[in-house]
């Protein structure tokens, strides 16, 4: 086909110029089935993708039937059928009409082994699969319908790539219609619920946020999400009667009338939930009696429009709706990761294919779609080498999953990895503060798991004393890093039997001489800073003792000949100066001596944890204290030798002089709240930022 001709049909496709594509069709029949980029697309995979439905359709109206079946099946250089190119972009209404035509389309496959509607799963696309789903449904091809769901390169299913994605509702929705998928396994061993471990930025307890963000995420009224099952093909829900920016009006109008309607609507959900969902009246009635609320359910219109009304109040105030906003997706996204992980715990452990075998992790049977029993046998001795969730859980401090599974399976507290290590030595070892504060909670596991040891003989309080590359804690610094790891060493070995204070390991360390040899290094990194920030700081301490030294001897006005007593003794600006004067002399020479005793510290590693860091907080303190005291007495001595008229024009300048001392605080204030934090703290705040696989790995 010449050049010019490819490039016509290209803009036909883009353009959406079906009567000019027919035409071409109508004067070589090979033109629909030619390929036109360099991925191998033809004219209906182009497009697909640039959204010309119409076209489309009208293009499969207007052809031959057999003629529109073998197009449908034709396949790019990634192996991407038309179907797969809808069913990832979510076009509900191409993906009816191509697998209404042929039916056998939703079991092509792509170079990666994925079928459209495990596409359409992986993309999150809801509609799109549920459409499919209705149409493999309507096949009733026993044999195809469990490999429809699974990834042939690397075994996932369609509830592992839901779940790696983060489309928590979608997956809900799939653990409903294929429960057998909550046992799958992957070529790696992995199952759902061990990949829903490995992200704990899915969950609460693994997310960091500041106290605003704190305050909105718990003033936002999220209810778990009641997931309905509608898998019919059509788009009248997704139509609004009003123009999309509306929606926030309409949203918040909607609010005025919901308690005349809540009643019916609870009535309306119910009969949903009954015929579609199909669970039985006793999981119902368990899931109403574990909701707890936290006012009368006849307060709810009243708590939502309190709400709305404090959004609306901080928009005012300068924070933005997008802001706000992303914390409430923020919220609904761990209620929904939380509602996946409790359903894929209750049905993994309800089911007599979980086992525990106590020696590191549970037995899980493979995909239903793996026949070959080589490939079977393949996949259990990976999952024999892999961590059971537990374990993923308590390396990645999902708090909530640990404490799920316990609830669950309490047996599940015995399971080790290949090095013989527990939940609580993988807590410990990974810098946990939730998981370990959990388990340290529960008497049980203290007379037992906290007693465990690892194939290298490391109890909890090596695993404690043992430093590793990466920086596990939130606060920023060698020294605070020091700090916060000593303490972690000492609340660890406060929950230790005292027969494990001096226990020794296979390489004959006790737990204390694994801390000094492990933290030499960040000590000495820990020290190397706080010499050179005492050395900075005492020479300016230095410099405002001398000042304030002579500030302090030189009066103003001088003595009165007759009495030696000042001249302006009594008025306010001269009692300032006084006060000001002194305060700046002590406090100067209190900030040098405090920096003088860390530049002289031997800086062991117990100094750390409150010596130190006291000595260095109090320092700045008065350092800064100082340096504005010494301002004050100078803008206060200042005032006598202004003349009258000129008193408030001085003011500004005087403000102006405070401004350096005002930034200094403002720079300092982080390090500030970091260091008196760290020792009102018991419990040290772990920092998810840094988080890797490195931990789950290791």
């Amino acid at each position: 086909m010449a050049e010019i001709d490819v490039e016509s049909l290209f803009n036909y496709a883009v353009k959406g110029q079906w009567r000019e594509a027919l035409d071409a069709y109508n004067k070589n029949p090979e033109t629909l089935e030619a390929k036109i980029t360099k991925v191998e697309d033809t004219v209906l995979h182009v497009a697909v993708h640039v959204g010309q439905t119409c076209f489309v359709k009208s293009v499969l109206d207007n052809i031959d039937k057999e003629v529109s079946l073998n197009i449908l099946c034709m396949q790019n250089s990634k192996g991407n059928t038309p179907l797969h190119l809808s069913a990832q972009l979510g076009n509900v209404e191409l993906c009816h009409n191509m697998a209404k035509r042929d039916p056998k389309l939703v079991c092509f496959r792509n170079v990666e082994g994925e079928t459209p509607l495990f596409l359409a799963a992986v993309h999150g696309k809801r509609e799109a699969f549920f459409c499919l789903h209705e149409n493999q449904q309507r096949r009733r091809d026993d044999e195809e319908d469990g490999s429809l769901l699974v990834r042939k390169s690397n075994g996932d299913t369609i509830l592992h790539s839901t779940v790696v994605s983060e489309y928590f509702g979608l997956a809900l929705q799939i653990i409903e219609l294929y429960p057998n998928l909550v046992n799958s396994v992957n070529q790696d061993g992995l199952s759902p619920l061990q990949i829903l471990a490995a992200k704990p930025n899915c969950f609460k307890s693994s997310t960091r946020m500041e106290l605003l963000q704190s305050i909105i995420y718990k003033c936002s009224i999220v209810d778990e999400i009641e997931e309905t099952y509608d898998i019919r093909c059509n788009e009248a829900d997704t139509t609004h009667h009003y123009p999309m920016n509306y929606e926030t009006c309409a949203t918040f109008l909607s609010l005025l009338k919901s308690t005349s309607i809540r009643k019916d609507d609870n009535a309306a959900s119910n009969d949903e939930e009954n015929n579609v969902s199909r669970k039985s009246e006793e999981e119902q009635a368990k899931k109403l009696e574990k909701k707890r609320y936290l006012f009368p359910p006849n307060w709810g219109a009243t708590i939502q429009f309190l709400t709305h009304m404090m959004k609306i109040l901080l928009i005012i105030c300068g924070f933005g709706a997008s802001w706000i906003g992303k914390i409430q997706r923020k919220k609904v996204k761990h209620i929904l990761a939380k509602q996946v992980m409790n359903e894929l715990i209750q049905r993994t452990c309800s089911s007599s294919l979980y086992k525990h075998d106590h020696t590191g992790t549970s037995n899980i049977n493979s995909s239903p779609s793996s026949n070959n029993q080589s490939k079977e046998k393949g996949c259990y001795q990976k999952i024999r080498r892999t961590d059971s969730p537990i374990l993923i859980a308590a390396k990645m401090g999902v708090a909530e999953m640990v404490e799920k599974i316990l609830e669950t399976d309490p047996v599940a507290i015995h399971d080790v990895d290949a090095d013989n290590k527990n939940v609580v030595l993988l807590a410990i070892e990974n810098r946990q503060p939730h998981v370990y504060s959990l388990l340290n909670e529960r008497s049980m596991i203290k007379e037992t798991a906290f007693r465990q040891v690892d194939n290298q003989g490391n109890s909890a309080l090596h695993l404690a004393a043992t430093y590793r590359s990466y920086k596990p804690w939130r606060i920023p610094g060698a020294a605070m890093q020091m700090q916060w790891e000593y303490k972690w060493y000492k609340l660890v070995k406060n929950s230790m039997p005292p027969n494990f204070y001096e226990r020794y390991n296979e390489n004959g360390q006790t737990a204390k001489q694994v801390f000094i040899s492990t933290h030499e290094r960040l000590a000495k990194e820990g020290g190397k800073w706080l010499s050179k920030t005492s050395e900075s700081c005492s020479l300016v301490a230095a410099l405002v003792a001398t000042v304030a030294f002579t500030t302090s001897t030189a009066v103003p006005g001088g003595p009165n000949q007759n009495t030696g007593y000042p001249l302006f003794q009594g008025r306010l600006a001269f009692n300032i100066f006084a006060v000001a004067s002194l305060v700046a002399l002590c406090s100067s020479v209190t900030a040098l001596v405090l920096f003088l005793s860390i530049l002289t510290s031997r800086f062991q590693e117990k100094d750390f944890a409150m010596d130190l860091p006291r000595k260095l907080l109090l320092g700045l303190t008065t350092l800064f204290t100082s340096i504005a005291s010494v301002l004050v007495s100078f803008c206060a001595g200042h005032f006598f030798i202004v003349e009258d008229e000129l008193k408030f024009a001085v003011y500004p300048i005087y403000a102006a002089t405070c401004l350096p001392v005002s930034l200094f605080a403002f720079v300092q204030l982080p390090l500030y709240f970091d260091l008196s934090l760290a020792m009102i703290r018991k419990v040290p705040q772990r920092s998810y930022k840094v988080l890797s696989h490195e931990s789950h790995h290791h």
